[in-house]
């Protein structure tokens, strides 16, 4: 996994200030929620209210993939196509392919 992500972090996009709080913000929000799941198993909270928790941090975070995805198509997708760089489509599918897994 390690490989993966140091593999994505080659290339670099300059994020308008505006995306860039919007994406801190709700990762800051969804890690919150995790510290909170981590401290109600911490206090032996009852299973499926930890459950229900776990659902809003999978929630929060499907969110925040259509966002930066939306992102993504609006900007990189559609600039590598006019450059005429049509490998961006089939990175495009095996990117989607692994969300929808």
């Amino acid at each position: 996994m390690g490989d993966e992500i140091s593999g994505c972090c080659e290339r670099k996009k300059e994020r308008e200030e505006k995306e860039y709080q919007n994406l801190i913000h709700r990762l800051n929000r969804i890690e919150g929620q995790i510290r909170g799941i981590r401290g109600m198993v911490e206090r032996d909270a009852y299973c499926t209210d930890i459950l229900v928790q776990v659902s809003a941090v999978n929630a929060a975070l499907n969110s925040f993939n259509k966002v930066l995805l939306a992102s993504h198509i609006k900007t990189c997708v559609t600039r590598d196509i006019k450059e005429g760089k049509e490998e961006t489509v089939d990175e495009l599918v095996t990117t989607l392919q692994k969300l929808m897994k």
